[in-house]
Order: structure tokens, then C-alpha cells, then sequence
């Protein structure tokens, strides 16, 4: 999205949003998907790249942030890609952008058929953290509170993280600040100015996260 990363347990009820449904619901791409395709490759979106198509789980015990803004687009896979199914090679996610960021305990996991790539980092007490996170994804789901939150601004007016913004007239928050505790989110793209995670741990695995 701009210049932009222990036995599996069962999963705990989840108190998210499936932002597809929310975002086709409210209408917020109703701008047309060629003049969002146009924006994203122009920097005004997150995404400045083709994604693959493949979702990839992300879980952390808890995120922190200063600088948060939400909003809806559409991220573009390449031309004819194998994995757009039904999809016309377009994907309705959620824009989830924060200016600072800290990840406790963060695991990121990608199902490559019947193997997993796993991730992990930030354990210890040594948080992951980031500098203009923006991550694409189509559901979000976690405890989470806000300072000084505006809900329904104007997707082209956010100004909590330099440099990401939305359409105009598309729905968007935005809030001072974050704070998300049993996070969970099903991406397409994550992308940072800077990403530093201590503890990295790479290696394939039969469980995600």
C-alpha cells in the first residue's frame, strides 16, 4: 500500500467487520473501479503494486498506533492473474494506514496448499515496529479503541498519515490514535516506510497463525 511485513489453537470469537460486505453495503466505491485503479498506481491509495490475489492471515497480541485512518478502495491483481476467480483480478479492501506502530507478539502466515509460510517477530519484549504501516485487507477483527476519533469524514480530507488518502466521497475514520488488542486481520497487502522486526522468525509450518 505506499513505500510500503506455537501450536495452532482454536479461534477465539471474532468482533470484527468483513469490510467486502461493509464497503459494497454503504457504496463507498461507487467512484468506479477505473478511476480508483487510476489513483492507486498515482500514490493517493495504498497499494502501489500488483497484489497476487493470495489473502495472508496477521495476528498480534496487540497494536498500538499514532496517526490512524480507515477507508475503502479496490487493490488490482495483474492482468489475467491465476487467482482472481470471479474477481475480475479486483479485490474490495479496507484501508487500515498508521502513521507509527507498534505490534506485540506478531505472526503472519500465508497458506500455500497444505503448507504454511509463517512469520514471526516481536516477542520478548521487543515490539515489531513501523513507520507508515498501511495494510489492505478485508477483515479486521479485535478489541480496539481510539482517541479523538472522526467516523464518516470524507476519504480525500484524512490527514493522520502523510501522504495516504482516499476518494472523494468515499466513507472514511480516522482517530489519533489506536490501540487493538487479539488483532486479527485477513490481508492482500501490507506496505511501510520503514519496518523493523525484532526476533524475525521465518520457516514453513503445518499451522498458521
Amino acid at each position: 500500500m505506499s513505500e510500503h511485513i506455537a501450536p495452532h489453537e482454536p479461534e477465539p470469537p471474532r468482533s470484527g467487520v468483513r469490510w467486502r460486505r461493509f464497503a459494497v453495503t454503504l457504496g463507498t466505491v461507487a467512484v468506479g473501479a477505473a478511476g480508483m485503479v487510476v489513483l492507486t498506481a498515482q500514490g493517493v491509495l495504498g497499494a502501489q503494486f500488483a497484489i497476487s490475489g493470495m489473502p495472508f492471515t496477521v495476528t498480534a497480541d496487540k497494536l498500538t498506533g499514532t496517526g490512524f485512518e480507515q477507508f475503502a478502495t479496490l487493490d488490482q491483481m495483474i492482468p489475467d492473474s491465476p487467482n482472481q476467480g470471479d474477481t475480475g483480478g479486483q479485490v474490495v479492501v479496507i484501508v487500515s494506514a498508521i502513521d507509527k506502530a507498534e505490534l506485540t507478539n506478531l505472526c503472519q502466515s500465508i497458506s500455500l496448499g497444505g503448507i504454511n509460510l509463517r512469520i514471526t517477530a516481536g516477542g520478548e519484549g521487543k515490539p515489531v515496529t513501523a513507520r507508515t504501516l498501511v495494510v489492505d485487507g478485508d477483515e479486521v477483527a479485535g478489541n480496539a479503541s481510539f482517541k479523538n476519533i472522526n467516523v464518516g469524514q470524507d476519504a480525500s480530507t484524512v490527514d493522520q498519515v502523510p501522504g495516504v488518502r482516499g476518494n472523494p466521497g468515499v466513507f472514511a475514520q480516522q482517530a489519533d490514535t489506536v490501540t487493538i488488542t487479539n488483532l486479527r486481520q485477513n490481508n492482500y497487502a501490507t506496505t511501510a516506510a520503514v519496518f523493523t522486526l525484532p526476533n524475525l522468525h521465518m520457516a514453513f509450518s503445518s499451522d498458521g497463525c
